[in-house]
């Protein structure tokens, strides 16, 4: 499936990233969401801290799978979470109160989360056009394996089938920022098992469907490919903002 498309090498998305000044960090296998909370914030203040004493922003992609949790932002209704702390603890899967945007969404595997940790000022951008650049890479990603991704006006992240009865979410976004500093991001459905999404009302949407790429294109996907597509597009889109290096 989807032999033709050209699929950018680690490699090749390690050259890219060092022309920008932006490390890319892979990391395999499932992922504890406590720990990598734990690292983002440590990272984030080290940042927030560099452009305090105007210093370089050390920036970087993190690009992984979590283990089945529920995360809450800082607006979230707790009413959103349809079933119990305690069974969630039962089914092995985490519950979190965390500071990015939005309201209740699931990572758990078959998805793919990014968080970007960048300088917005650096690449000339405020919150709301970087939201709009993480929603276009997703867009642009999810294109090349065939899904015409779109945006809704008034919800974040990228829908398929906009405006019509099966308007579905396939891509969840929530960010926080400080001086300029970006932590969370974002978390693409790609093979993802879509029952977690049972145990929560998505977004705060309780009329609205969710979807991945493997429902949308009937078999699962090269989990790798897609992130290694999606690094690519983001890396295009930030090195269009700032001052361009060649790519």
């Amino acid at each position: 499936m989807f032999t033709d498309i050209y699929i950018p090498t680690e490699a090749e998305l390690v050259a890219m990233s060092e022309r920008l000044g932006i490390e890319i960090e892979i990391c395999d296998g499932l992922q504890d969401y406590g720990r990598m909370l734990d690292y983002q914030r440590e990272l984030f203040a080290a940042n927030v801290a560099a452009k305090r004493e105007g210093r370089e922003v050390a920036e970087r992609l993190i690009m992984l799978e979590h283990s089945p949790v529920v995360t809450l932002g800082r607006h979230a209704k707790e009413s959103n979470v349809l079933v119990s702390e305690a069974l969630l603890r039962q089914r092995g899967v985490g519950l979190y109160h965390i500071e990015r945007g939005g309201d209740v969404t699931y990572h758990g595997p078959g998805q793919l989360v990014v968080y970007p940790l960048i300088d917005l000022e650096k690449h000339g951008l405020g919150v709301k056009a970087y939201v709009d650049l993480l929603e276009e890479s997703v867009i642009r990603t999810i294109a090349r394996f065939g899904i015409k991704g779109e945006r809704v006006e008034g919800a974040s992240g990228v829908w398929i089938g906009r405006s019509t009865p099966a308007e579905r979410k396939i891509c969840a976004l929530g960010v926080k920022c400080s001086r300029h500093v970006t932590m969370h991001g974002l978390a693409l459905n790609v093979n993802t098992d879509l029952e977690g999404f049972r145990l929560i009302n998505p977004c705060g949407f309780m009329e609205k469907g969710v979807t991945s790429m493997a429902a949308e294109c009937g078999a699962p996907l090269d989990f790798a490919a897609v992130r290694n597509v999606l690094a690519e597009e983001l890396l295009r889109l930030l090195n269009r903002t700032g001052s361009p290096a060649p790519l």
